[in-house]
């Protein structure tokens, strides 16, 4: 009785263990998780132990087994908690606004700790996404500028090491790095010179962290969204250009070198 409990225990134990990887975005959503054995060896536990802690994850959906292939992380961390809030924001374009306004407090607060808690390796992470927005920036690839703009978001929120803070960006922001790609993109593609004012904020704001500034971080970062919010109610109160004029500004523009492309 006593083995069992004690078995029951040590399962329990090893769990939560596996719980704080998922929270603190060590195992983000489709990471293949470490073999039994490695993590036995990890948590110093038997195979058995571990197998009897994946599968309670498992039941809760926080993982799931693929035949022949492992066992992954799900994404049920982002959509569980806010399944109801995409639709709401495309049926309710007023909420915008409310979007804004909430990624002004949040987004500021991970860009300050970012700025103190960063690891190297994080560091380097914005680094090079910063030179991604550089290179699309010079090939005129919207596209892949507004999804290097969020994934840049996405990385400092990781780099914070704040639990909470992670975790509302992989679950309400979950349905905000739509809405961050979706305003880079509109506000990129209908304002000549909206690309140039994104990208220096986000130089501003990443030299910040690179530098260990963490009231510059946040300042930058808040400077960044009060643009976007700008900017994305002008547009909304303004008539809407068309693809004629956004072809003309895209043909008077020098482009970049093909090899860089």
């Amino acid at each position: 009785m006593r083995d069992r409990a004690g078995a029951r225990g040590r399962a329990e134990t090893v769990m939560r263990q596996m719980e704080t990887s998922l929270l603190d975005g060590t195992w983000r959503a489709g990471t293949k998780l470490p073999s039994e054995r490695v993590l036995a060896q990890e948590y110093g536990v038997a195979r058995n132990t571990v197998r009897e802690a994946i599968q309670r994850l498992a039941a809760r959906g926080l993982v799931a087994s693929r035949a022949g292939a492992g066992v992954f992380v799900t994404d049920q961390l982002r959509t569980g908690f806010v399944s109801p809030w995409g639709q709401l924001v495309a049926d309710h374009p007023a909420l915008r606004d409310d979007i804004l306004e909430f990624r002004r407090v949040l987004e500021g607060a991970t860009a300050y700790f970012a700025a103190m808690r960063a690891s190297d390796d994080e560091l380097a992470r914005i680094r090079a996404l910063v030179q991604e927005l550089e290179r699309t920036r010079a090939c005129d690839d919207k596209v892949a500028e507004a999804a290097a703009d969020a994934k840049l978001h996405e990385v400092i929120a990781q780099a914070s090491h704040n639990a909470m803070f992670l975790h509302l960006h992989t679950s309400v922001l979950g349905m905000l790095r739509e809405h961050i790609t979706i305003n880079g993109t509109g506000l990129r593609e209908q304002n000549a010179d909206a690309s140039e004012h994104l990208l220096l904020q986000h130089r501003t704001l990443c030299e910040a962290i690179l530098t260990r500034r963490p009231e510059e971080a946040r300042t930058a970062m808040q400077t960044h969204i009060d643009f976007v919010r700008t900017r994305v109610n002008e547009e909304h109160s303004a008539p809407a250009t068309g693809p004629t004029s956004a072809k003309k500004r895209r043909a008077r523009k020098k482009p970049a070198s093909p090899e860089d492309c």
